[in-house]
């Protein structure tokens, strides 16, 4: 089929180097000169395991522009990948899906399109960008049956969004017009059933079979991806939560956090007690679920106690850290970890970030290093008064606290003896439980975590 992505963030390249990569014959669009360019060239511009290697070998199926007139006339299906960042009020900024919906509608062809949202959008939006297309389209005389709108919402993990694609949990398609149904139902069929061959370098997991399709409204749909996402955030701050009354009477919370997740009816993904979540998604999304819910008169009580909840995890580090240092004006911290979660150099809602603020408002000295993420950091976030360090040993050289903030498997298997004896104090306060306590304490440190 001849899809058409407009785009290219996390959502847009990696869908359409997968729908590329199966065989259909995708554009992806996007205004930015630079970006575009660089995909040309094969520059992937962010960090996701094995995309680089996805798109050489989708390459033959796969083109780049910044002219929506290049690629929408002849396009059968048009997913709308653009961003839709916070608001005022958390509700979605939609200025970006109202201008790609603008866009599409004056440039469709004569044969049924179907377009696609693809980004986060709030319940509704299905109907608002159908309008929009409808009007922009009926001024170029197109007809208001040459077109319909779908929803299908992604639930891709960043470090892992390739797999999330081609071998996913489910596919949610929400429709109004049957037509559209069965368009998207042939263009995901290769995922569907599994009958594409998988690339050497992201093999298909042994529990992949068929995948499951859930076709129903467009509204439903909408909600599906608000919900699911409300509710891993959820499970992570009730383990947080939950974390806090461990640490009181004294109980281990990763054994607890296993107790209870080995119940099939709770499972144990998300339930990994730390310093709680950040990224794109599930702060956007709980905020816009709240703000949605508040136009009908609903609370959403519960999550806005799991935003309340995970915003706190960040101030129970300084809290940690004071209780062992006393004071933290003149002392030096170092972070290890940038990036919100390891294999990527997204800097969105990272915890990092806000502890090195609080750390700098209480007069200490921050030092920082992430794997991936520098780069990045140093571009959007100059003003912060941080000393970026060329490795986990130069952050921990004259610290008087180290403290890991995501857990790249570069920094679980560092020489931690080594660290330990350039420091000014052996404090580790180890934010994602993710080390092992007693060869920490052998090593020379006082380990912490925020459960313990």
């Amino acid at each position: 089929m001849n899809v058409t992505i407009l785009g290219t963030g996390y959502v847009g390249l990696t869908t359409g180097a997968c729908l590329a990569y199966l065989g259909h014959e995708v554009t992806c669009v996007d205004p930015d000169a630079s970006k575009i360019g660089a995909l040309q060239r094969g520059e992937v511009p962010f960090h996701e395991p094995h995309l680089e290697d996805l798109l050489v070998a989708a390459r033959p199926n796969l083109k780049f522009t910044m002219d929506y007139s290049d690629a929408i006339p002849n396009a059968q299906v048009v997913f709308i990948a653009v961003g839709t960042p916070p608001g005022v009020g958390g509700a979605p900024d939609l200025r970006y899906l109202q201008a790609a919906a603008e866009g599409v509608g004056e440039r469709l062809g004569h044969h049924f399109t179907v377009i696609v949202n693809k980004s986060t959008v709030p319940i509704g939006s299905g109907n608002w960008v159908g309008a929009i297309i409808r009007d922009a389209a009926e001024r170029r005389g197109r007809g208001k049956d040459c077109f319909a709108v779908a929803s299908n919402p992604e639930f891709l993990r960043e470090g892992s969004a390739l797999l999330d694609s081609l071998y996913p949990d489910r596919v949610v398609i929400g429709a109004d017009d049957p037509r559209t149904a069965e368009v998207l139902y042939t263009l995901y069929r290769p995922i569907l059933d599994q009958t594409f061959q998988a690339p050497s370098f992201l093999p298909r997991p042994d529990r992949v079979g068929g995948v499951p399709l859930i076709s129903t409204d467009l509204a439903s749909a909408e909600l599906i991806k608000y919900a699911a996402n409300a509710f891993l955030a959820l499970k992570i701050s009730y383990i947080n939560e939950i974390g806090q009354l461990a640490e009181k009477v004294g109980a281990d919370i990763s054994q607890v956090a296993r107790g209870i997740g080995l119940d099939a009816r709770i499972g144990t993904r998300f339930l990994q007690a730390g310093i709680g979540w950040g990224g794109s998604c599930f702060g956007k999304d709980t905020a816009a679920l709240i703000s949605t819910a508040s136009e009908y008169g609903l609370d959403m009580s519960i999550v806005k106690a799991a935003r309340h909840v995970n915003q706190h995890q960040r101030e129970r580090v300084v809290e940690k850290l004071l209780g062992e240092l006393k004071l933290l004006k003149g002392r030096t911290v170092g972070l290890l970890g940038l990036a919100f979660k390891p294999h990527t150099d997204d800097l969105r809602e990272a915890p990092a970030l806000d502890v090195a603020k609080h750390l700098l408002e209480r007069g200490a000295r921050v030092k920082v290093h992430d794997p991936v993420a520098m780069s990045r950091f140093k571009k959007e976030y100059p003003a912060l008064d941080v000393t970026l360090a060329s490795d986990a040993h130069e952050v921990a050289r004259d610290a008087d606290a180290v403290v890991l903030v995501t857990e790249w498997a570069q920094y679980l298997e560092l020489d931690w003896e080594s660290l330990a004896s350039v420091m000014r104090t052996p404090i580790l306060l180890d934010t994602r439980h993710a080390l092992d306590r007693g060869r920490i304490t052998r090593a020379g440190f006082r380990y912490l975590t925020l459960a313990g």
